[in-house]
């Protein structure tokens, strides 16, 4: 077995890259060349390889574990009520006007749940009835979304009201976790997708929030995602981005902005 690092030539860093890109749309450069060594590095031990060109062998075969490889690759930080400006928007904006109508709401790179989970927590109980929809290439975070099973510090910035109604906080073995009360699973539903595609099946949404992940791609990319996108998106409906992110420059021709990362398709 292999203690020691294991260094990433710039040969194999391209052939990982490449992959990458072309599987999921992820522009990684050069300067993120440790990401890959660092993400990368148990399973090249578990593997007992000595090399990432042994590994990338590897993965050319073994499609499961590309597909570890992948998961790996696109696992980021999240927590709950992120960028509350928008929260404030939806509680605003958008519930008035569904009190006694059915809401849909698309969470198109929801990772682990938080944003789903925060948009549930806000509608619950307040309109008539809601479906929310997340979706993520990460099989691994789909699947941890799925149980609504979180670490205690994405409490942090749920308002108190929320946490009360809506955070089962664990003990014994599941001290430093809080559990989604089970009432909100009945109207969200995960499941993993692969944003370059057109997802014809899941219907269209009032909401789509699809926030810090546009970062990850190049220009062409990012425009290729945004139409796939709000191809599901109702006219009038609403597409949020984050708050660091910026569209402008991709000339997105059905959207008009009403608000700082806020837009509606018209």
């Amino acid at each position: 077995m292999n203690n020691h690092t294991i260094e990433i030539t710039n040969k194999e860093f391209e052939l990982f890259s490449t992959l990458i890109f072309k599987t999921t749309g992820i522009s990684i450069g050069i300067s993120k060349k440790f990401l890959i060594k660092n993400r990368l590095q148990k399973q090249l031990k578990k593997y007992n390889f000595n090399s990432f060109m042994q590994y990338y062998e590897y993965i050319q075969k073994n499609k499961t574990e590309q597909i570890n490889m992948l998961n790996l690759m696109t696992t980021n930080e999240t927590y709950f009520f992120r960028e509350d400006d928008h929260f404030r928007f939806i509680e605003q904006n958008i519930m008035p006007h569904f009190a006694l109508k059915h809401l849909r709401v698309w969470s198109a790179a929801s990772s682990v749940g938080a944003e789903a989970y925060s948009i549930a927590m806000l509608l619950h109980g307040r309109i008539k009835s809601y479906e929310i929809i997340g979706t993520d290439i990460n099989s691994e975070v789909i699947k941890k979304a799925s149980q609504g099973l979180c670490p205690i510090k994405w409490m942090k910035k749920i308002p108190d009201h929320l946490k009360h109604q809506f955070c089962l906080v664990g003990k014994n073995q599941y001290k430093g976790w809080f559990l989604v009360d089970r009432a909100l699973l009945k109207n969200v539903q995960f499941m993993v997708r692969n944003l370059l595609d057109i997802q014809k099946d899941i219907g269209s949404f009032d909401v789509i929030f699809l926030r810090n992940v546009l970062i990850y791609f190049d220009k062409s990319t990012k425009k290729k995602i945004i139409q796939n996108v709000i191809s599901n998106l109702k006219v009038g409906g609403y597409f949020f981005i984050s708050l660091t992110e910026h569209i402008a420059e991709l000339n997105i021709k059905n959207l008009k902005q009403v608000q700082s990362s806020i837009f509606q398709k018209v």
